[in-house]
Formats: C-alpha cells, sequence, structure tokens
C-alpha cells in the first residue's frame, strides 16, 4: 500500500505531465486519489497544477470539509466527492481541460462513437454530460449517471473527467479521451468519418475480455446510435442544438434579408 508521501509526489508529477501535455492551463484542473473509505487527497484551489509540491495537497473528508493542509478546498471538489460516492471502484480521479474534446462540445459534437478500436476496448464509448455551470452545484449532478459505467466522460464546455485504479491510471484516460479528439478532428478534416460496424465492436469488446482489462468500459448505445453509419449522419441524427440554434438565425437573416428586397 502506497503511502501518503508517496501518493502526493505521484500526484505531482501528475499535475506535471498535464501540464506539459496542455489537457490544463493557468490554475484549472483538479486531481485527487482516495486515501481511505473516508479520506482524500486533493489538489487545492488557486495552484497551477504544474507547479504544485507535495506540501501544497490537502486531505478533506467524503463531505469536502478540509482535515489538513494549508491551503483551501478547490471549489470542483464535489465533483470527485459525488464520483467516489458513486464508484466504490475508484481509486482517484483525473479532471482537465483538454482544448479538441473540449471543442467538440462546443461544436455540439459527440465523442460516443465507436470509431478508434483501442478506445473502444479500454473506454468503451465517450459520452457527454449536459451542461452544468463550472463549480456550481449542477456539476455532481450533471455526471451521475454517467460516471456509473463510464472511466472516462467530456463535461459539456468544461474538459473530461477520468476515473482510475490510482492517478496514472486516472491520468492515461484522459490522455486517451484527447488523443481521441485530436484523431476524430483530423479525420472529419480530411473526409467522412466512419464508425465501426456491431461486428467489429463485438471482437473488440472479446479482445478486452481476453486481455482481462480493468475498469468499466460501457457502450453508449442508447445516446448514440452510430452504429454502421457515419459520424456525421448519426451526429446529424442526435442533433445539435447549438447547430440548430445557428441555423435558425441563418434562415431568419435570409428571410429578413428577402423580405427587404422585395419590399425596395
Amino acid at each position: 500500500m502506497p503511502s501518503e508521501r508517496q501518493r502526493r509526489e505521484e500526484i505531482v508529477e501528475v499535475g506535471r505531465m498535464m501540464y506539459g501535455k496542455n489537457l490544463v492551463v493557468a490554475t484549472d484542473g483538479n486531481i485527487s486519489v482516495r486515501l481511505s473509505e473516508d479520506r482524500i487527497l486533493a489538489t487545492p484551489s488557486g495552484v497551477s497544477k504544474g507547479h504544485m509540491k507535495p506540501e501544497d495537497l490537502i486531505v478533506t473528508d467524503m463531505k469536502g470539509k478540509k482535515l489538513s493542509g494549508e491551503r483551501n478546498p478547490s471549489s470542483e471538489i464535489r465533483l470527485h466527492l459525488a464520483i467516489y460516492g458513486k464508484r466504490t471502484d475508484g481509486m482517484a480521479v483525473v479532471h482537465g481541460h483538454p482544448p479538441v474534446a473540449t471543442a467538440f462540445t462546443i461544436a455540439g459534437l459527440s465523442l460516443a462513437q465507436c470509431v478508434i478500436p483501442e478506445v473502444v476496448f479500454t473506454l468503451g464509448s465517450i459520452p457527454t454530460t449536459d451542461y452544468a455551470t463550472p463549480t456550481s452545484a449542477e456539476g455532481p449532478t450533471v455526471i451521475q449517471e454517467l460516471i456509473e459505467n463510464h472511466d472516462a466522460i467530456v463535461l459539456d464546455r468544461h474538459g473530461a473527467v477520468t476515473v482510475g485504479k490510482d492517478v496514472f491510471d486516472a491520468y492515461r484516460k484522459l490522455e486517451k479521451v484527447e488523443h481521441c479528439a485530436e484523431v476524430t478532428l483530423a479525420a472529419r478534416q480530411l473526409g467522412q468519418v466512419k464508425t465501426l460496424t456491431p461486428d467489429e465492436i463485438r471482437r473488440l469488446m472479446d479482445v478486452r475480455e481476453q486481455l482481462g482489462l480493468t475498469g468499466r468500459a460501457t457502450l453508449a448505445c442508447s445516446n448514440c446510435g452510430a452504429c454502421g453509419k457515419p459520424y456525421d449522419e448519426a451526429a446529424a441524427e442526435s442533433g445539435s442544438k447549438a447547430s440548430n440554434a445557428d441555423e435558425e438565425q441563418i434562415v431568419e437573416r435570409v428571410l429578413r434579408e428577402v423580405q427587404k428586397a422585395l419590399a425596395k
């Protein structure tokens, strides 16, 4: 069993990797590790994840009350506590702001479609939550259902959160989320993005079982519906409120211009 000191050093190392990989900027993001059933070790508020020291970290109870440490708990601690409450198997939580994955949510596009084999048999699908105001009580609410069945989820306009057996495991999953977003973006720029077929997906899940991979890799078919369909077609069927709103505004502007022209 790693000591608390070792876990502090591991969190600091992961923070530096996140900062170095541009998965967080400034003082964004949070990292935590479960120390026991009633205590977690977490990054505090207002500290760059790339410039932390082990003594900067704080210990809280499962209600977010600080038990030790010089600094204050982050306002996002509630998100971590909600995840630990839902995931008794979760030993670490990492929350970052990967830019491409976040951009997908702003564009109204999902990463839940099964397109990259390695992502499918390690993470399953990567669903996106509803929007919640950052630091508010809405954050824990929108992740409640999804985090039960997924080790990695994207937060609408607010990065991504991952769960792992330790802090390095959770960090690697965050890397994979951003890698998935980068590859999918490149494919969209090159042309049509093809999803894996149901048979291909089943074979990948068989590979996962054979490899004895741990963690929860659920396929979010109920909110995806992309099997056997091109990525863009599936995204169109799922609908994007932001895209629809933009299209309606364009139509309204065109109609106004037409009316002006006819009135002359």
